[in-house]
């Protein structure tokens, strides 16, 4: 019998969220809701302590242009120069902004639309979709671990969408018409780049052409749909608090009007101006480790503005919760252990504990607390 066939498949598939345990978080108010009841309020739980203010910089026009640029079409046919690129941008930024992808622009524009639909809805009809007390899957907030930390300036939902089986469809607003299709479609094209991604940068790190995928187990796949309101006071707060991703890679799909994402390099917050219809690529934690360092993850956040709201969906390639991150023996030849092996598991429970810090939560991968 097919698993579309198969009437146990959903209690397998519930049943299978139910053990995972990735973590949980406190509910927290709906930011959005906040600002339309009082569009120039900022209540202090949202106002950061002073040195994590996000200050205006005065960043010079072509520091928005030092952010490499991979054209996808060179780097699979096999382009060494592209390839080299690659390798730079992950050993130097830990991040690229990534054209020429194959993902057609109606796939990322319905994409868009379904989660600009999904927040648009009455908020006791997105309610319906929240994070049950246990599971960080749904509508709701991460990170969230005491009632008297800093928040921030964003709703959000988060989806497991890769494999399929691995869905749980009661956190999915399955009855908002095109949501479903237009996730399936951007999450397999997005598998797709990934899995490309995935064996250029195995060559780089001395394995076989599978050897990466490999070490995922099963390669899995999440999404976080954010939703950043405007807000009279961007000067206090942030979207999304400093901190590096625990997968392997990511993939983010921004708004093309709003440079928001800003990315840590060399001690200093660089803003990442949109590229229209590209991907933002970036290195995980897991990557990290299995590099033994040589690819870095770097410290990311997103600000807001007073002029319009933002949406952005970040996919997240993740290990199998079995699998192991630590360096591989590739990455060893002229370079000591910096890191342990670690159960991916473990990694993303300790992750999912924590308020976001910045990279303070990687130590526990390291050998040493610092590189």
């Amino acid at each position: 019998m097919s698993k579309l066939m198969d009437p146990n498949i959903e209690d397998r598939n519930m049943n299978a969220e139910k053990e995972l345990g990735w973590g949980k978080s406190l509910p927290v108010p709906s930011v959005q809701e906040m600002v339309k009841n009082d569009s120039e309020g900022v209540p202090e739980r949202y106002i950061k302590e002073y040195q994590d203010w996000p200050i205006d910089s005065t960043f010079s026009p072509n520091m928005f242009d030092n952010i490499p640029v991979i054209n996808f079409a060179l780097l699979v046919s096999g382009d060494g120069d592209e390839l080299n690129k690659l390798d730079s941008a992950c050993k130097e930024w830990g991040f690229f902004q990534l054209i020429n992808h194959g993902v057609e622009v109606e796939v990322l524009s319905n994409m868009k639309a379904a989660v600009a639909a999904f927040f648009y809805l009455p908020l006791e009809d997105k309610k319906n979709y929240a994070m049950a007390e246990n599971d960080i899957q749904g509508y709701g907030q991460v990170h969230v671990v005491s009632e008297h930390q800093k928040l921030d300036w964003c709703d959000m939902s988060f989806l497991i969408t890769q494999p399929p089986e691995y869905r749980n469809f009661k956190f999915w607003p399955t009855t908002l018409p095109g949501f479903k299709e237009a996730v399936d479609e951007y999450s397999k094209e997005v598998e797709k780049v990934s899995v490309e991604i995935c064996e250029c940068l195995s060559r780089l790190m001395g394995l076989d052409k599978h050897g990466l995928k490999r070490l995922h187990g099963v390669m899995k796949q999440s999404m976080r749909l954010n939703y950043y309101p405007r807000c009279s006071r961007p000067d206090l707060v942030l979207g999304v608090s400093p901190h590096s991703d625990g997968g392997s890679i990511t993939f983010l799909l921004q708004d093309d009007e709003i440079t928001a994402l800003q990315i840590k390099y060399k001690e200093r917050w660089l803003p990442v101006k949109p590229i229209p219809n590209a991907l933002v690529v970036n290195v995980g934690d897991a990557l990290e480790a299995w590099s033994n360092g040589v690819y870095r993850s770097i410290e990311h956040r997103a600000v807001t503005n007073t002029k319009k709201e933002r949406i952005s969906i970040a996919t997240f390639v993740l290990p199998d919760e079995g699998a192991q991150i630590g360096p591989v023996e590739s990455m060893m030849v002229d370079r000591p252990r910096l890191y342990r092996n670690v159960k991916f598991l473990d990694y993303l429970k300790q992750l999912l504990d924590k308020k976001l810090d910045g990279k303070s939560h990687t130590s526990f991968l390291k050998l040493e607390k610092e590189l």
